[in-house]
């Protein structure tokens, strides 16, 4: 049988970038198998001066790297640079978060021996990673698993295989076995291969929900392995009280727009103060209207590039018309700017009327307003959702804050700052349909090692007080 191809295009050309055959699970999950005892055997500095060797290979490969990421993923060059700096800079973070989140620890008892706390890696960890940060965001599983001792076998999304062919080339030339860190080429049915495989011991998945749903019902009965799931968001951004409404515009725009709305903490609702309605959406959709939308190395550099691919791009225009024809009022269309590419402009759509808004994640640049009278039906729709990832209020006071926050259900919460960009010094997750309360970044060190509790004496020594017959 044939062995299938999987082909890298340049959302921002069409032309074809890479091309590669699928991998073989079997054989990729043996190797992992053969190869996992001895990396875990390695002292932790060792691990540690390896992930640093890794960061250095980064730095001296950065701009290629770039390059590829924005070729591949049609982000312009600015924001592909940004992403490298993401991947190096992960590496001094997680070595900080194991320390502080799975240390050794010991007390002392003269007559109970000793207790000690120590951590053990999983095995084999199942990476599979997106196509908006192909580089960073599998990264920020792959490096804590390596610290915590785990190999680690990374498929990359099918839309971005060339960025993780290279990302796991820094790894090898850093000197991390290429049986320790093995790239799986393949698409939803390697996948699915790789989740469901005996020899895998964990799955560290970011995504859609739809998928990691169905990764989370496929492993239901198979509770001996971790999986962490972070599967995006049906954001809002609520808008009150604020003097500034142009630094109130320019948040909602990078929420809503930064990454051409690719990112899962992006901002997909707008619920607004209708005393600030007009002036808040006015300037929102000023700003809009200037957004260069481009190809990555264009002059002067696009603030956005173009979607995915064009069947996202359709999927998208499709739920424009689809929010129009069920009661929506267009503040700016969603235009294809370029035929048979998939360039988009970036939309903005009242919905207030919409009788049922649909709770989904609409993965690209449109975003819905929502217009409220009083904070508590603020509240109340932002909480709207089924997923809850990502919240920002701007505007407001401290007390008008402190209620967002205590009641908001989203495991990132801010106040006059964006939906996105969130710290990788910080837990990344949420709640409801945005993952299954294992937040990576920060606590990814959490998920890649689990806890040993001891008891431990140098002797045998022991004696039963009570219920004995004398002799």
């Amino acid at each position: 049988m044939a062995t299938a191809e999987i082909v890298s295009f340049e959302p921002a050309t069409g032309a074809e970038i890479w091309r590669g055959k699928t991998g073989d699970v079997d054989d990729v999950v043996a190797r992992a198998r053969r190869a996992w005892p001895a990396w875990a055997a390695q002292p932790l500095a060792t691990r540690i001066e390896l992930v640093r060797r890794f960061a250095n290979e980064v730095r001296k490969d950065a701009e290629k790297l770039a390059t590829m990421i924005a070729r591949e993923t049609g982000k312009p060059m600015w924001e592909a640079r940004t992403e490298v700096e993401s991947v190096v800079n992960k590496v001094e973070i997680s070595i900080r978060a194991y320390a502080e989140r799975t240390a050794q620890r010991k007390l002392d008892s003269a007559l109970q021996g000793t207790a000690a706390l120590r951590h053990k890696p999983h095995g084999v960890l199942a990476v599979l990673g997106p196509y908006n940060f192909p580089a960073h965001l599998p990264n920020g599983h792959i490096v804590p698993a390596l610290i915590a001792g785990n190999a680690v076998i990374f498929k990359p999304s099918e839309k971005t295989p060339a960025t993780g062919e290279l990302l796991a080339q820094c790894f090898h030339r850093a000197g991390i076995s290429a049986a320790v860190v093995q790239v799986l080429i393949g698409g939803p049915q390697e996948g699915q291969a790789l989740v469901a495989h005996d020899g895998i011991d964990g799955v560290l998945f970011t995504g859609s929900a739809h998928v990691g749903i169905a990764i989370n019902r496929k492993l239901a009965a198979n509770p001996g392995k971790i999986v962490a799931l972070e599967m995006g968001g049906n954001n809002p951004i609520v808008v009150w009280d604020t003097p500034k409404i142009e630094d109130a515009a320019t948040l909602i725009v990078q929420s809503a727009f930064t990454s051409a709305g690719q990112r899962c903490s992006a901002a997909r609702r707008m619920i607004v103060k209708s005393s600030l309605y007009d002036a808040i959406v006015g300037e929102v959709k000023r700003l809009a209207d200037r957004i260069i939308v481009g190809a990555p190395f264009d002059e002067p550099a696009p603030f956005m590039g173009p979607v995915i691919d064009n069947r996202t791009a359709d999927g998208l225009t499709e739920s424009f018309v689809y929010l129009l024809s069920s009661g929506g009022r267009p503040i700016k269309h969603m235009v294809r700017l370029q035929p048979g590419l998939p360039f988009l402009s970036p939309a903005i759509i009242d919905v207030t009327d919409v009788a049922e808004r649909p709770d989904v994640e609409l993965f690209g640049p449109l975003l819905q307003v929502v217009r409220v009278d009083d904070f508590d039906e603020a509240i109340a729709e932002a909480n709207n959702t089924r997923f809850g990832l990502s919240a920002s209020l701007i505007g407001g006071n401290a007390q008008d804050y402190n209620r967002f926050w205590a009641n908001i259900r989203a495991g990132v919460v801010n106040w006059n700052r964006p939906t996105n960009g969130a710290s990788s010094a910080a837990p990344f997750g949420g709640v409801g349909l945005s993952g299954n309360h294992r937040p990576s970044a920060y606590y990814a060190a959490d998920y890649c090692a689990y806890p040993v509790a001891s008891t431990e004496m140098d002797q045998p020594r022991a004696s039963i007080g009570v219920g004995l017959r004398s002799e």
